[in-house]
């Protein structure tokens, strides 16, 4: 699937904030999103989102660093290898 919209360091603070509903200046770019709330249900949800923007990642992917600065990085990085199997 192809990327609805560029994956920043923006969308995945704000898309966190969602599921989170914090708002998006308290979420910090090397925040433990674990810490802060994200349980595992909230997790698929945005494994979820981000397959929905072409990145193919998995619930360990984004469970290993649970960071927006290493989602951001994660999420970059799938998306490219996604548009290099399809370019």
């Amino acid at each position: 699937m192809a990327p609805t919209s560029p994956i920043t360091k923006d969308t995945v603070r704000a898309q966190v904030a969602e599921v989170l509903d914090e708002p998006e200046a308290v979420i910090g770019d090397h925040d433990d999103l674990l810490y802060r709330g994200i349980d595992s249900i909230r997790l698929m949800s945005l494994v979820e989102w981000c397959r929905q923007r072409g990145a193919e990642v998995s619930f360990v992917d984004l469970a290993e660093v649970p960071t927006v600065a290493a989602w951001t990085e994660v999420l970059s990085q799938a998306t490219q290898d996604v548009r290099g199997i399809t370019a």
